[in-house]
């Protein structure tokens, strides 16, 4: 069998459901190597923009299966639905899911407050959808969108992602950094790389800037990382 016809056509799969019902679907597209990474879009969902981007790079693999041939993709547009459908940080039980993951430094919070970790970690379907997708997919690398204000913009990794972080700079020219500036109890960074030792990327998009323009600055940028393989 030939490199080539390793390729396959890219597919929906159903994940799951949110707190509301809404289904969780993910696309996915096997690659020349066993490695996959996995693209996670509108854990918030009050940051659209991120959805563009995971939507448009779904686009971009299925128009031509030879880009970022040499890995498998797993891209999930919206893993906050009720958020986004209201276009609202918190999931429909009000849990900020980027807090929610079962991470040594989780803490309850206050519910009252926009990053509220949930009552008991991984409380929140959501949250044990991806924790799932993770351990069924083993990703050799993760990139969760995310976009943020006050031109914080920048690559953040966790675990052993500096590289990935720093071939991504090469693109979109944004700041690498391993710290986002402020505590992040229960987030999937750390779960995922910190505690998980996945290399995993924080990709905060400018909020000021619009979606289209995020995604031309970040095209070339999330599939360098499509070139990974195992390394």
């Amino acid at each position: 069998m030939s490199r080539k016809s390793t390729i396959v056509e890219g597919r929906w799969i159903g994940l799951g459901r949110s707190v509301e019902g809404r289904r969780i679907k993910a696309w996915v597209r096997r690659g020349q190597s066993a490695s996959n990474v996995l693209v996670l879009g509108g854990m918030h969902g009050d940051e659209p923009k991120s959805v563009y981007v995971a939507q448009r790079l779904i686009d971009e693999l299925v128009a031509d299966s030879s880009t970022g041939k040499n890995v498998g993709w797993v891209v999930v547009p919206i893993v906050n639905p009720d958020g986004y459908e209201r276009r609202r940080r918190r999931n429909a039980r009000n849990v900020d899911l980027n807090r929610n993951f079962p991470t040594r430094n989780w803490k309850i919070g206050s519910p009252r407050s926009r990053m509220y970790g949930g009552p008991k970690p991984a409380s929140e379907p959501e949250t044990r959808l991806v924790i799932k997708l993770v351990e069924g997919y083993r990703p050799a690398c993760i990139i969760t969108i995310h976009s943020i204000s006050k031109r914080r913009f920048c690559n953040n990794y966790d675990g052993p992602g500096r590289a990935i972080a720093r071939l991504m700079s090469r693109h979109n020219g944004y700041p690498v950094t391993a710290n986002i500036g402020y505590p992040t109890p229960g987030s999937f960074g750390t779960w995922a790389g910190a505690e998980r030792g996945i290399r995993t990327i924080t990709l905060e998009l400018p909020s000021h800037e619009s979606a289209v323009r995020c995604w031309a600055a970040n095209r070339a940028a999330i599939l360098s990382v499509g070139r990974i393989g195992k390394a």
